[in-house]
C-alpha cells in the first residue's frame, strides 16, 4: 500500500442567468477527482485528496511534511497555487520555497507523477507556468513556453510503445479514444511509454533516488471521457501501475 497525496482536480463554476433586465448567479464546486480516487484504492493505495481551493494553504511545505506520502500527484492545479501560500501571496512574508522542497523530496527517493489538463505543465495561456519553476527540470519531459493545449474533440486513441513496461499495470488492448492533452517533449532520458501521435502520452524517468512520470492527458472529463475513466477496465491498472512504479 502506497499513502498518495492528489493535489488540484477540483473547481467552482459561478454562472450568471440573464432574464429580461434582471440578473442572478449560480454557483457550484465541482470534484474531479473521483475516478482517480476509486482507482487508486480499488488496488490498496491510500489516497488524501487536498483540493484545488486549498493547496495555497496547505500544501506541504517541507521534505518533512512530504515524507507522510510515498506519491505526491499534482493534476490541473498550477504552479502559483502550489508556490504562493497566503501570507507570500496577500502580507509578502517570506516563506518556504514549496516546489523547491518538492524537487528535494524527489531526488531523496519520492515519487512524482503530474496529470494533465487545462492547469497542468505550461496549460492554458501559458497559466500553469511550471516550465519557469524548478519542478520543470524534475519531470521527465520538457514543456513549450507556449499554451501546450492540444484538443481532439473527435478523440484519438493512444499508441502503447512499452506495454511491459511495470508503470502500465500490465494493461493490454486497445485504449478508448481521449479528447486531448498537453503537448510536451521528451527527455534523452526519459522513456516513453505511450503517446498521441509523435508526443508523449506517459512518460517515466528514474530522477535521482526518487522517480517522475507524466500522463499528459486528463484523469477526467473532459479530455478523458467517461468511457475511459469510468467504464474501462484498464483506467485503474494504469494510474494503479503509475502510483506503484514511482513508490518504488
Amino acid at each position: 500500500m502506497s499513502r498518495v497525496l492528489v493535489a488540484g482536480e477540483s473547481w467552482v463554476t459561478q454562472s450568471t442567468h440573464i432574464k429580461g433586465v434582471d440578473t442572478f448567479t449560480t454557483s457550484s464546486y465541482v470534484v474531479g477527482v473521483e475516478p482517480l480516487r476509486r482507482a487508486l484504492e480499488s488496488r490498496g493505495h491510500q489516497v488524501e485528496h487536498l483540493p484545488a481551493h486549498l493547496v495555497p494553504a496547505r500544501f506541504p511545505s517541507s521534505e518533512g511534511e512530504l515524507s507522510a506520502y510515498d506519491v505526491v500527484v499534482l493534476s490541473d492545479i498550477g504552479a502559483n497555487s502550489v508556490q504562493l501560500a497566503p501570507s507570500v501571496f496577500e502580507k509578502a512574508i517570506p516563506g518556504a520555497d514549496r516546489l523547491g522542497a518538492l524537487r528535494d523530496w524527489v531526488d531523496a527517493g519520492g515519487g512524482l507523477l503530474m496529470i494533465g489538463g487545462y492547469l497542468s505543465f505550461t496549460g492554458f495561456e501559458g497559466k500553469a507556468a511550471y516550465r519557469n519553476t524548478v519542478l520543470h527540470d524534475v519531470l521527465p519531459v520538457e514543456l513549450l513556453a507556449e499554451d501546450d493545449r492540444v484538443e481532439l474533440p473527435a478523440g484519438t486513441r493512444a499508441e502503447v510503445l512499452d506495454a511491459d513496461h511495470p508503470a502500465l499495470g500490465g494493461v493490454a488492448g486497445d485504449w478508448p479514444a481521449l479528447l486531448g492533452y498537453n503537448r510536451v517533449r521528451p527527455r534523452p532520458e526519459s522513456s516513453v511509454l505511450a503517446r498521441i501521435g509523435a508526443d508523449p502520452l506517459v512518460a517515466v524517468a528514474q530522477r535521482g533516488a526518487g522517480r517522475t512520470a507524466v500522463f499528459t492527458s486528463d484523469c477526467s472529463p473532459h479530455w478523458a471521457p467517461e468511457a475511459f475513466c469510468e467504464h474501462w477496465d484498464g483506467y485503474p491498472r494504469v494510474f494503479g501501475g503509475l502510483v506503484e512504479w514511482l513508490a518504488g
